[in-house]
This record gives structure tokens, sequence and C-alpha cells, in this order.
């Protein structure tokens, strides 16, 4: 009975003393890199928008596991490696599916702990969202977009809405359909697109 309790004990302090060894190793390496531990959701933008012309699509940028991903760029094992996050770890939803030919403002918030983009591009009539092919450099062709909302608190291109912000874009879609992508290295890949129709 005595040998029990002392298996017992023995186990329930080395599960403790892992769980504290764990939360020392994120605190220090957060101190590390100068920043507060972050697990991966963002309370909303941080930064006052315009009002915004015509249809309003609210884009949402996320992605899982917070800054112990990877670096900025949010790909595991950093941007030398390109160990990339398997798709579904990093996700785009738009809050409609279609909307009407016209001014179209994308507001995109970025909720999650990495910097994310906003990319839009057309749809030839038989592709399918997702389906583009990736470049060497992690990302996917984009010299067809016809717009993008890449700035932090701003309209238009920058070099990443950063986590807990916004960036917006007002273009003038024709009827067809486009993809609504996230284009930073191992994004798209890693699940970062969706489709509108525009009517």
């Amino acid at each position: 009975m005595r040998r029990s309790t002392l298996i017992v004990t023995g186990i329930a302090g080395a599960v403790a003393t892992i769980i504290g060894l764990t939360g020392l190793s994120v605190g220090a390496v957060s101190a590390m890199n100068g920043s507060v531990p972050d697990f991966g959701s963002a309370t909303g933008p941080s930064c006052t928008t315009p009002q915004l012309g015509g249809t309003v699509v609210n884009v949402s940028l996320r992605n899982m596991g917070g800054s112990m991903m990877g670096g900025d760029n949010g790909m595991m094992g950093g941007i030398t490696g390109y160990g990339m996050m398997p798709r579904g770890a990093m996700s785009l939803s738009l809050d409609r599916s279609s909307v009407s030919s016209g001014a179209v403002s994308f507001l995109a918030t970025n909720d999650g702990s990495i910097s994310h983009e906003l990319v839009i591009l057309p749809l030839a009539a038989s592709q399918v969202a997702g389906s583009r092919s990736v470049s060497g450099g992690s990302k996917v062709d984009e010299t067809a977009s016809l717009g993008e909302a890449s700035a932090t608190c701003n309209a238009g291109e920058g070099t990443g809405i950063a986590a807990g912000s916004a960036g917006w874009v007002t273009l003038d879609l024709a009827p067809g359909r486009y993809e609504v992508v996230c284009n930073l290295p191992g994004h798209y890949a890693a699940g970062m697109y969706r489709e509108l129709t525009v009517t």
C-alpha cells in the first residue's frame, strides 16, 4: 500500500514538473523575443476603419497555434526551412459568398497571431478555389491580381496586416468568380483561400 502511494505521488510530481517546465520554456522564449506569449487569437481590429464604399465583404484571417508555430510569416521552421503548415492550419473566411457587381470593399481583419494579407484574383471558368499552383517561393502567381489589402490600419498594399489589426481595399468588380487569398509564403497552401461570386 505504501509503495503504491509513493508511485502515485512520484507520477503526480513528475507531471507537475513537466507542466511547470513547459510554462517556463514558453515564457523564456517569449522573453528572449521581447514579447508576451501568444497562443493564437486576437480580439479584433486595433485600428479604426473608415466608411467603406459599395458592398462590404468582411474577411477573417486566422491561424492556429499562435507564435509557437514559427516566424512572423507563419511557417514552421522559418523562411529558410520552408517547413510548411499543413492545409487547414490557417483559414480565411468571408461573411458572404456572393455580391452584386460594382463597388465591393473588402475589410480584412487579422484574427490570428501572425501577419496576413488579402489578394483578390479572378477564377477561370473551370478553376476551383484552392487549386492554384504554389511556386518555389511558397506563393501563388498573383500577376492577375485585381487588388489587395496588405497594409496595417490602411487601404491597399503594404507589408502585411499585423495581428489584431485590419486592412481594406475597394474594387470595381465585374460579374464572375473570384478567389480571395492570403499570399504570404505558405499561407495559401495552409488553407487561406475562398471563392466569391459576383453577379
